[in-house]
């Protein structure tokens, strides 16, 4: 079996998910958009969090009270 990848513009979807559903041939597994991480960019948003809870323990880095981050928003 073979894999396709597309990009497909948001406005336009339902009607491509309309087209291909009428093909029995095609199986549609997972769809992703722009705003969403992939799976690696997870992983690696996780460990660069790590490392930095890793050096905060060790004093290499300093901690911010989260009441400051939260007014950044």
């Amino acid at each position: 079996m073979a894999h396709v990848i597309l990009d497909v513009k948001d406005n336009k979807l339902s009607f491509f998910f309309e087209v291909i559903k009428n093909f029995r041939f095609i199986k549609v597994e997972k769809t992703f958009t722009d705003d969403e991480p992939s799976k690696e960019e997870i992983i690696e948003n996780i460990r660069l969090g790590l490392k930095d809870i890793k050096n905060i323990e060790q004093g290499k880095s300093k901690s911010r009270p989260a009441r400051e981050i939260l007014n950044e928003l």
